[in-house]
């Protein structure tokens, strides 16, 4: 059954990290993108101001959510999960020899820098990796959105996320980094 789809807020977003891919049937999924590496599959879903992002290599996935917490969340392979406050760095290494690196920042700004900061991120956002405006929840003429970036590597993928909540002037930043050391250089077929 798939997350409700409402407005939503940075107060309430959690991440959530799993050492398993998560079935698309829980989420409204509003973009989708493939990536293909030799060594790797990965996998970027926008789910509103919220996103999933899967990598899997040989029969192992690495799984990064940001959503609203939800009792719909299976909790089988979850590896950790937090709420986002201000700055926050994780690290955690797999027994697969994969590891995964995150620093996630919540930055308020003022009513005079937001306005600046959201149009110089559309513009940014609207060339380059993936983005989706929700026009729906505008506040003051500014809609939320979420812009995805990564930059494929042979052995790594690295994503940063941008979600601007308008109503609250605030941008939820995160940089990720999923480090794909193969166990005996297994390889896709």
């Amino acid at each position: 059954m798939e997350q409700e789809q409402t407005r939503q807020r940075v107060d309430e977003l959690h991440f959530h990290l799993y050492e398993r891919a998560l079935h698309p049937e829980l989420f409204h999924i509003y973009q989708v993108k493939h990536v293909e590496q030799r060594r790797y599959r990965a996998e970027l879903w926008i789910t509103g101001l919220s996103h999933v992002i899967t990598v899997q290599f040989g029969k192992y996935h690495i799984t990064e959510l940001i959503a609203d917490p939800s009792e719909l969340l299976p909790k089988n392979g979850l590896v950790t999960s937090f709420r986002f406050r201000g700055e926050r760095d994780h690290a955690h290494s797999f027994d697969d020899g994969a590891r995964y690196i995150l620093s996630t920042q919540v930055e308020r700004l003022s009513p005079n820098l937001f306005p600046s900061s959201h149009r110089d991120l559309i513009r940014y956002g609207r060339k380059r990796g993936m983005f989706q405006a929700f026009e729906e929840w505008e506040t003051d003429g500014l809609a939320p959105f979420t812009f995805m970036d990564f930059e494929a590597r042979e052995r790594e993928f690295h994503v940063h996320s941008y979600h601007a909540f308008p109503e609250g002037q605030t941008i939820l930043k995160t940089q990720s980094i999923f480090e794909v050391i193969p166990p005996r250089e297994e390889h896709f077929a």
